[in-house]
């Protein structure tokens, strides 16, 4: 056996033992090998940093940091992702993105309805998906994906489809530009009745999961690196003070999003539909922190995943900590 089909076996067992929780006697029968076998690729899964233990304390710090966020803003929950600073951004995001995958299973489930606004951090998790089976379970795409240079089509549907295929739900794609070049044209083509389905269908969305894009993260979110925005509007969201934006519609630093011009010609829903439903919002990389304050306060998510040094960045910028926090 090869050393990589020894780490792929390795990381088989483990993600059937610490996230399926099967018995190594149920592993060893679906891998047709001994129990003992089981149990030293386990040891060797560990041994190699295949698999990550942790321990839930309550006086840790990624606890403390949950505690304080959750103390500022309306949050049902939040989730800090323990991971080393030093290791780099691409690899907090890596642990935030399988973090959040396996969460999702928690929350999604038969006769849902799920919203995903694509992009690089949704990428990621849809990269980590734990198979889960449902039935009359929909995946919809919460905002379009095509620019002047190509339709988006291909990168936006493969992380629906990825979603879609780990749950074998139904997928709505959303076939339209990120950005119309005339807010007249959205009006008309949302008038139509294939796109009025997938309207209502955000409309009845159960839960949604997304990220926060900004311009000038270390791991660049993909409208912005995509081709998406023309000069004039980098200008007009300067101008505007613009903190960041969530399905491609942006929001001030205040957390508002009434009056952008951009929004008028963007085809992603209005604000409005993240602060009814129950919202994920899954946010990795330094450069987000203002993006993210600004998104905490417009009330624009109900579960917040962070990494943990992106987490104690928003702390030490925006909320400082309490006395007890940082000793």
């Amino acid at each position: 056996m090869s050393d990589q089909d020894k780490v792929h076996d390795a990381v088989r067992v483990a993600r059937m033992y610490f996230y399926q929780n099967m018995k190594t006697g149920h592993i060893a029968k679906e891998m047709n090998v001994s129990r003992s076998t089981v149990s030293r690729m386990l040891s060797f899964a560990k041994s190699e940093g295949l698999v990550n233990v942790q321990i839930v304390d309550p006086t840790e710090e990624p606890q403390r940091m949950e505690k304080r966020i959750l103390d500022e803003f309306k949050l049902h929950r939040v989730h800090v992702v323990p991971v080393p600073e030093i290791t780099g951004e691409a690899e907090w995001l890596q642990r935030t993105a399988q973090y959040a995958a396996k969460h999702l299973n928690t929350l999604f489930g038969s006769g849902m309805v799920l919203g995903i606004a694509w992009g690089t951090t949704l990428s990621a998790v849809s990269s980590h998906l734990l198979k889960k089976s449902t039935h009359n379970a929909q995946i919809v795409q919460l905002n379009g994906a095509g620019n002047t240079q190509s339709m988006g089509i291909e990168y936006a549907s493969e992380i629906i489809m990825r979603f879609a295929d780990n749950y074998r739900a139904r997928a709505h794609l959303f076939p339209v530009p990120t950005f119309f070049d005339y807010a007249e044209t959205k009006r008309a083509l949302w008038k139509e009745r294939s796109i009025k389905r997938i309207l209502d269908l955000h409309r009845r969305t159960d839960l949604l999961i997304y990220s926060i894009g900004a311009v000038n993260a270390g791991i660049p979110s993909h409208v912005y690196s995509g081709g998406y925005l023309e000069q004039q509007d980098y200008a007009e969201l300067n101008r505007l003070k613009v903190a960041g934006d969530i399905a491609t519609v942006f929001f001030r630093q205040d957390g508002s999003s009434s009056g952008i011009p951009l929004n008028e010609r963007a085809s992603g829903p209005n604000l409005e539909l993240f602060q009814e439903k129950y919202g994920v919002c899954v946010v990795s990389g330094l450069a987000k922190v203002g993006g993210l304050f600004a998104a905490l306060k417009g009330n624009l998510m109900r579960e917040l995943i962070v990494d943990e040094p992106t987490a104690r960045e928003l702390i030490n910028r925006y909320l400082g900590y309490r006395e007890g926090l940082d000793s």
